[in-house]
């Protein structure tokens, strides 16, 4: 099959490695040496998925029209990724496959014509140097169609990703993204400190501001009706009460998911980006709880400091350290 890869990264890097491996045509979009790297020696995949070299068609935009795509950049490079590309995806059926939330109704409002899908990535992947894909976490994709999207979409995406890596199909695709958001509010304390996600955890006054952010977090999807998915072993059902507790209580998430990543460091997505000296996709994380909270008359302080702090270092190249981010993102509570 004929699938394109909207942002080869470290998400779409993997899929288009994997599904290359697979057997079939697969054409990306990358830029810089990323791109010339692929253009010279393919994408080269290790880690939790083995070893291939995926030798893809590569380009900044699409050369050719598509049967599927999936668009796997960050947030905040989506629409301009899709509008470059829109003469040959329109129509197309579309995956989005990103953190956060607001990817669907950016994809809607630029494909109008093109049935959409969307993609939660568990696996854990890094893309520190150009043309290399490393795997710490071989978990599976989750994928669910957007409101109006006929299940026959949904389920060929899940056969093409099937023959590939486990795919999990939701039903309530909005519940699955929310219960994600919690899992990626491991992100936005490592790239403010330069730390790995383990040592964010290990470290006191940054588990008890990751603990109060959780908790502001679940506060406010219970507040607008949220139903939390189960993922990644985590019951759904158990969520909603890290609103309702001690920070003791919300710390157990952030401690589970650093004890599943083992002893090597996870620096997680948005540090990744700060180390390439790249924007990062925290409006779409923590900045998309800020967001949601104000458009139902609710306030985020802490996640409104997170996002500003982030957006310090991506401004001055600088860490903090952190007795300064417990200074400057005040909690209450003892973890």
């Amino acid at each position: 099959m004929r699938v394109a890869v909207i942002g080869a990264g470290a998400v779409g890097g993997l899929l288009a490695a994997l599904l290359d491996r697979a057997g079939h045509d697969v054409e990306v979009t990358a830029r810089g040496e990323h791109l010339a790297a692929i253009r010279a020696d393919g994408i080269a995949l290790d880690g939790g998925y083995g070893s291939h070299v995926a030798r893809v068609t590569a380009g900044e935009v699409l050369g050719t029209r598509p049967e599927l795509a999936i668009l796997a950049t960050k947030g905040q490079d989506a629409e301009a990724a899709l509008r470059a590309n829109a003469a040959v995806l329109e129509g197309v059926p579309l995956l989005v496959v990103q953190n956060g939330l607001g990817g669907i109704r950016v994809a809607g409002e630029v494909l109008p014509g093109s049935p959409l899908v969307g993609g939660l990535a568990l696996f854990a992947t890094s893309y520190l140097s150009p043309g290399r894909i490393t795997v710490t976490a071989a978990l599976p994709i989750v994928i669910g169609g957007a409101p109006g999207t006929d299940p026959a979409v949904v389920e060929r995406f899940a056969t093409l990703l099937g023959g590939a890596l486990s795919v999990e199909v939701v039903e309530r695709l909005e519940d699955a993204q929310w219960t994600k958001l919690l899992i990626n509010h491991v992100n936005a304390l490592p790239a403010i400190t330069g730390l790995s996600v383990q040592q964010t955890v290990e470290d006191p006054a940054l588990l008890r501001v990751l603990a109060a952010s959780l908790r502001e977090t679940v506060r406010i999807a219970n507040r607008i009706g949220i139903r939390f998915a189960g993922l990644q072993g985590i019951p759904g059902w158990v969520l909603p009460w890290l609103g309702r507790g001690p920070l003791a209580l919300a710390a157990r998430l952030p401690r589970l998911l650093a004890r599943r990543m083992g002893d090597v460091p996870n620096p997680g997505s948005t540090l990744q980006s700060i180390r390439r000296g790249q924007l990062t996709e925290i409006d779409f994380l923590n900045g998309a709880v800020v967001r949601v909270a104000r458009e139902h008359g609710l306030d985020a302080p802490i996640n409104a400091a997170l996002v500003a702090l982030v957006h310090d270092v991506e401004r001055t190249g600088t860490f903090l350290s952190s007795a300064e981010v417990a200074r400057r993102v005040p909690t209450s509570g003892r973890v």
